[in-house]
């Protein structure tokens, strides 16, 4: 996979925030060499965030999001304002521009007490140097004694001046952030066999695998552990093939039932959605979650959420299958709601559980966001892997590989 095919869930979310006319859009023109977002002396030209996934050196794989002004006014620019705070829930590393000929406000002190609250990484810089008084910067909104704060540093978006000092320091806080994780590679050996079964049917996307089993394919191979990939219909002659059973069976999480019965007890058996939420970070609060399933009745409500929007088929997973299962699990009348792509329910108080798809087209912090916006709630929060293997009764032994 090449830099400019890393999935957007993959990617570092830098994003930049500060008010109305501060420079912020100049400063995202400057820092990725594009003009990306509309420049103008008019305050508030930048009505809706602006995102770009691009490679930006030297940092790689991120994606840019511009931000309207955190100082917007009336009614859209309240709204405005809240599409900016909903940005932090997605955002691995801050940039606050804040105008360095005038200095401080307290829209940006707000936006710094918003970045701790968030636990966001952040970088303080000082726009306009060419225009800034003998250089002089009032930078009283510092505070060297917070850990998230990365530095600060004067640009002018003009000339070019530090710009490339910025990325430095940017690719620097981007190299302290990321944490080197695996999907898969550390729960196996170098040599070891891995079963993959994905279906193909009327669900599977014409020519291609889904991002999760895209993923856990580079993983093997990256950790030189060898791949079989079969359709469920061919997995039990797939296993007689092999001189020794496979280290680990990992299944779309649909076909867990039919595959459970023909993978035999002494092998490890896993979902493609369950090592994502592994991955994710959320998994123990999806394994706390799913037992909100025994204490669900008819004329609850159940909100079942995706990280994307696709063209749902007549067997769509979220829309059809889940309820069925539910309903037929429960023997009652549940109802049911969903939500799809970036939107995600402000008030889940209503909902009795929250199932969520693995994740794959999201960043870590917005699921670990979503996560903690039920636990807050007091909403049980669960993903479709883990729901679909404790509906068949395999969920002990789907999460065994994760115990070793």
């Amino acid at each position: 996979m090449s830099l400019n095919d890393t999935p957007s869930g993959e990617r570092t979310h830098i994003s930049f925030f500060g008010v109305r006319n501060a420079g912020k859009s100049s400063l995202v023109n400057a820092v990725t060499a594009q003009e990306l977002a509309v420049v103008s002396n008019v305050a508030g030209t930048t009505t809706d965030p602006v995102r770009k996934a691009m490679e930006l050196l030297p940092i790689g794989p991120v994606v840019i999001i511009d931000t309207p002004g955190f100082d917007d006014e009336g009614m859209l620019g309240e709204k405005r304002v809240l599409k900016t705070k909903q940005v932090l829930n997605q955002t691995d590393i801050a940039v606050l521009a804040v105008d360095g000929t005038r200095g401080f406000s307290d829209c940006d002190r707000q936006l710094i007490g918003l970045f701790k609250e968030k636990l966001i990484p952040y970088v303080i810089v000082y726009t306009k140097s060419d225009l800034a008084k003998d250089g002089a910067v009032n930078k009283s909104g510092e505070d060297d004694s917070d850990k998230l704060f990365l530095g600060s540093i004067s640009v002018s978006s003009v000339n070019g001046d530090n710009i490339y000092e910025l990325k430095e320091l940017i690719g620097k806080a981007a190299k302290t952030e990321k944490e080197e994780k695996h999907v898969i590679a550390d729960l196996i050996a170098p040599g070891d066999v891995v079963v993959l079964v994905i279906p193909i049917d009327e669900s599977a996307p014409k020519g291609r695998i889904i991002l999760p089993q895209q993923q856990v394919l580079r993983d093997i191979l990256e950790n030189g552990s060898k791949a079989l990939v079969v359709r469920e219909l061919e997995l039990e002659d797939a296993l007689k093939d092999l001189k020794q059973p496979p280290a680990l069976v990992v299944t779309d999480s649909q076909a867990f039932r039919y595959v459970d019965k023909i993978v035999p007890q002494d092998v490890m058996l896993t979902s493609f959605s369950i090592l994502l939420a592994r991955y994710k970070g959320f998994l123990d609060s999806a394994l706390e979650g799913v037992r909100a399933l025994e204490s669900l009745k008819s004329g609850d409500t159940v909100l079942i959420s995706e990280g994307c929007t696709h063209h749902r088929q007549c067997e769509d997973i979220g829309t059809v299958k889940i309820p069925k299962w539910l309903n037929e699990y429960t023997n009652g009348e549940i109802n049911f709601e969903t939500s799809s792509g970036r939107g995600f329910a402000d008030d889940l108080s209503k909902y009795k559980l929250v199932i969520h798809c693995g994740g794959c087209m999201l960043n870590e912090r917005e699921m670990l966001y979503r996560m903690k916006c039920a636990n807050d709630a007091g909403v049980p929060f669960t993903n479709y892997g883990i729901f679909i293997a404790h509906v068949n009764g395999i969920l002990e032994r789907s999460i065994q590989i994760l115990k070793k």
